[in-house]
C-alpha cells in the first residue's frame, strides 16, 4: 500500500498543470504565481518615482524574471528601466521615473520560472495610474543598512530625496529600538537629514533597528511611500589609546616653559582627565600644575618653568577613560629633557578668549612676550576659522604683536576659533612651545528678530482666493506657488507664466494626498507670521510715514500708522556689514512702491532679501519697472504692475496676488 501511495502521489506532481518540483518528493505542487505587487491592481495617484514590484509564492530563476519576463507599458510605449530580482521579489525602476496622470499596465509573462523550470502558465497583468508629484524617499543612510562594529557612539541618520518637514521629523516618526526596547534619544532635522542622537552610549555588540515611518513628510505634505527601515550591530568597546605626544618620548632640548600634551585615539569622559590620572615628575618629585582637556587632547601646564637639562616623565593613568567607561589598557609613560630657552608665548588676545559681542569688523590681534620673527608670522601660522571652515584674510605684524584681517566681515552671532601655531618663531628662531588657541564670539544680528516663516517660506506667492498674470511670460523661480481656501480655477494665465523649479498647489488638489492640509498649515503659518510682524518691538520701532524715497535705513522696526510708500527715489537698507540684519516694516494700511524716478529697493552692506519683511495691514502695490527686495505680508492683496521685479515672497492671507505684465519672483 505504501508503494501505490508513493506512485500515486508522484503521478499527481507530474501532471498537475504541467508542474512539477522534484519527481522524487511525494507531495503536491503548484505554479509558481504572482501572490502581490506594488502598486495593486488599480492603484491611483502612484508617486512619479515609485519601484513597481511583484513578489511570487516562491523563489524563482532571477535570469528569467530580469529578461524578459517583466515589462512596463504606457499605451504602446514600452517604459525603459531597470529589472532586479531578491528573494521572492521582482523589481522594475523606471529609468526616467513616470510620467504624471498617466496610466500604466505592467506584465509578468510566462518566460517566469521557477528554480525547478516550472513558467508562470499565463501573463500576470495589472494596472496603475500616476499621480502629479514625487514623493520623498529615503537615499541613504548612516550606518548603511546591516553595517556593524558600529561605535557606541554612533549618531544615527537618515537623507531623503526631498526637503521634508521639519515638524514631521521627530521621535514619533524617526524610531530606534534595540530588539524590542526603544531607544531614548532625540531628533534633529538639517537642509535633508534627519538625525537620532541616543542619549546614552549605544550596547556593546548588540543590534538595532532604526525606522523612519510615513508620519515622515516633505513641505508639500506627501508622505514617504512606506516605512523605511535598517539595521545595524555595535562593535565591542573600543579600548582609548594615546596616539601622540607633546614633546615625543625621548625628545630633548625641551623649551622651560613648555605645556605638555597627549591627545587620544577616541574623545574621552573630561570628569576623568584630572591631576589624579594626569601627573607629571621630575625624578620622583612631582610637578605643580593645572590639567586642562578640550577635543581628544590632554594638557599640563606646569606652575612654574621647568628646570633646565633634566629628565621629566609624564604619565597617563588607567584612570582615563572615555565616555562609554572603557579606561586605558595600562599607564602610558613619556619621558623628556628640558634644554635651557623658554620659548616665547602669546601673553593676550583682542578679543580675550571666549569673549562676546565682538564687532563684525573686528581685527583679530595676538601679542608675544617677545620679538617675532616676521617672515614666521603669516596666514600659514596665525588662522581665523568658523567651525571647520577657515576665514580668508591678510596677517601683518609689528612691534610684538600680530594682526589677522578678516577679508570681509565676520557673521554675526558665531563663534570664531583663532590659532597661532609653532611655526611662529622669535628672532633668536625659538618656536612657540605649542599651539596658541582661543575663541570668541560675534554680536548677535542687528535689529530685531527674523519673522519664522515655517511652511509658507516654501511660497513665491501664497494668496486667498485669486492668483493671476495678466500677461506676458512672467516667472516664479524656486519657489511654490499657492491658494487657499481659493481652487486651482482661479490660478490664471499659467502660461504664459511660468513656474521654474517649484509647483501650484490649490486647496481643491486630490493629488498628490494631503494638499489642502499642507496648503491650511501654510495659511496658519502665514498669518502667524504676520501677526508676529505686526507685533514687534524689539528694538522700539521708529515711525516712519509717507515717501520713503531716497531714505537709507539701518536694521530695526520701522512703524507707520497709515500708509506707506517708496515713491521720490530708491529706499537703501544699509546692513552695515551684517548678513544676518532684519528689517521689520510695520504698515498699518496700504504700501505702494511707484516706478520711474526710482521706487525700488536697493540693499547694500550685505543685506539680504529674505530678511527684509513687510508686514501691510491692507494691500500692496508694486510699481511699474520696481526692482523690490523682501516678503510681503499683507492682510489683503498684493499687485505687480509691469514688468516690476521681486527678490523675496508675496503672501497674502484673504485676497488675490495679480502679476499684471512679465513680472519675476525669485526666492531670496
Amino acid at each position: 500500500m505504501r508503494k501505490l501511495l508513493t506512485i500515486s502521489a508522484i503521478l499527481s506532481i507530474v501532471f498537475f498543470a504541467g508542474c512539477k518540483k522534484d519527481t522524487y518528493v511525494p507531495v503536491v505542487t503548484k505554479c509558481p504565481v504572482v501572490i502581490s505587487t506594488t502598486p495593486q491592481n488599480g492603484a491611483f495617484s502612484v508617486p512619479l518615482n515609485q519601484v513597481i514590484t511583484a513578489t511570487f509564492n516562491e523563489k524563482m530563476n532571477a535570469s528569467s524574471i530580469i529578461d524578459p519576463a517583466f515589462t512596463l507599458t504606457n499605451g504602446q510605449t514600452t517604459v525603459a528601466g531597470i529589472v532586479s530580482y531578491t528573494d521572492s521579489t521582482a523589481s522594475f525602476t523606471p529609468t526616467g521615473g513616470f510620467l504624471p496622470n498617466t496610466t500604466y499596465i505592467a506584465r509578468i509573462t510566462t518566460a517566469a520560472k521557477d528554480l525547478y523550470g516550472n513558467h508562470v502558465q499565463t501573463d500576470y497583468v495589472w494596472t496603475f495610474s500616476t499621480g502629479a508629484t514625487v514623493v520623498p524617499t529615503v537615499i541613504s543612510t548612516n550606518p548603511v543598512n546591516n553595517a556593524i562594529n558600529v561605535p557606541l557612539t554612533q549618531k544615527v541618520n537618515a537623507t531623503f530625496s526631498l526637503p521634508m518637514d521639519p515638524t514631521t521629523i521627530s521621535s514619533a516618526s524617526f524610531i530606534l529600538k534595540q530588539g524590542l526596547t526603544p531607544v531614548t534619544g532625540t531628533v534633529s532635522y538639517t537642509g535633508t537629514t534627519a538625525t537620532f542622537t541616543p542619549t546614552a552610549n549605544l550596547i556593546t555588540g548588540a543590534i538595532y533597528t532604526a525606522t523612519i515611518t510615513t508620519g515622515a513628510k516633505d513641505i508639500a505634505g506627501a508622505s514617504i511611500p512606506a516605512n523605511y527601515v535598517w539595521t545595524f550591530s555595535t562593535g565591542a568597546s573600543i579600548i582609548p589609546t594615546v596616539v601622540s605626544t607633546d614633546p615625543a618620548n625621548n625628545a630633548t632640548g625641551i623649551p622651560l616653559n613648555k605645556i605638555v600634551s597627549a591627545t587620544f585615539s577616541i574623545p574621552m569622559a573630561s570628569s576623568t582627565i584630572t591631576a589624579a590620572t594626569y601627573t607629571l615628575k621630575q625624578g620622583v618629585t612631582m610637578v605643580l600644575g593645572t590639567v586642562s582637556y578640550a577635543g581628544s587632547t590632554a594638557s599640563f601646564s606646569p606652575s612654574a618653568n621647568l628646570l633646565p637639562g633634566l629628565v621629566y616623565t609624564a604619565t597617563i593613568t588607567t584612570g582615563a577613560q572615555d565616555p562609554a567607561g572603557a579606561a586605558l589598557a595600562n599607564n602610558y609613560v613619556w619621558t623628556f629633557t628640558t634644554g635651557t630657552s623658554i620659548a616665547p608665548t602669546v601673553i593676550s588676545t583682542d578679543p580675550a578668549n571666549n569673549a562676546s559681542g565682538v564687532a563684525l569688523n573686528k581685527i583679530i590681534g595676538a601679542t608675544f612676550s617677545t620679538a617675532m620673527s616676521p617672515a614666521s608670522i603669516s596666514t600659514s601660522t596665525f588662522t581665523l576659522k568658523q567651525g571647520s571652515t577657515p576665514v580668508s584674510g591678510a596677517v601683518t605684524y609689528a612691534g610684538t604683536t600680530a594682526s589677522f584681517t578678516p577679508a570681509t566681515n565676520l557673521i554675526s552671532g558665531t563663534t570664531y576659533t583663532a590659532t597661532i601655531t609653532t611655526g611662529a618663531r622669535d628672532i633668536a628662531g625659538d618656536s612657540l612651545s605649542n599651539n596658541y588657541v582661543w575663541t570668541f564670539t560675534t554680536t548677535g544680528a542687528l535689529g530685531p528678530l527674523p519673522i519664522d516663516l515655517r511652511s509658507v517660506a516654501s511660497f513665491g506667492i501664497m494668496a486667498g482666493v485669486g492668483v493671476s498674470n495678466n500677461a506676458g511670460p512672467s516667472k516664479v523661480i524656486n519657489l511654490n506657488v499657492g491658494i487657499s481656501p481659493g481652487v486651482r480655477s482661479s490660478i490664471t494665465g499659467f502660461p504664459p507664466a511660468t513656474i521654474v523649479n517649484g509647483t501650484m498647489y490649490a486647496s481643491d488638489d486630490i493629488s498628490p494626498p494631503g494638499v489642502a492640509a499642507m496648503l491650511t498649515q501654510a495659511k496658519l503659518d502665514l498669518t502667524n507670521a504676520y501677526l508676529a510682524a505686526e507685533s514687534a518691538s524689539n528694538p522700539a520701532p521708529v515711525t516712519v510715514s509717507g515717501d520713503q524715497g531716497g531714505l537709507t535705513l539701518t536694521p530695526g522696526i520701522y512703524k507707520s500708522t497709515s500708509t506707506l510708500m517708496i515713491q521720490s527715489g530708491n529706499l537703501t537698507l544699509d546692513a552695515r556689514g551684517d548678513v544676518n540684519a532684519v528689517w521689520i516694516f510695520q504698515i498699518a494700511s496700504g504700501f505702494t512702491t511707484i516706478g520711474g524716478a526710482g521706487g525700488s529697493v536697493i540693499l547694500i552692506g550685505g543685506a539680504q532679501a529674505g530678511n527684509v519683511f513687510w508686514q501691510t495691514g491692507t494691500s500692496a502695490t508694486i510699481g511699474n519697472n520696481t526692482a523690490f527686495q523682501g516678503n510681503i505680508l499683507a492682510l489683503t492683496s498684493i499687485t505687480m504692475d509691469p514688468f516690476s521685479t521681486a527678490v523675496g515672497r508675496m503672501l497674502a492671507i484673504n485676497a488675490s496676488v495679480v502679476m499684471t505684465s512679465t513680472n519675476t519672483i525669485t526666492k531670496p
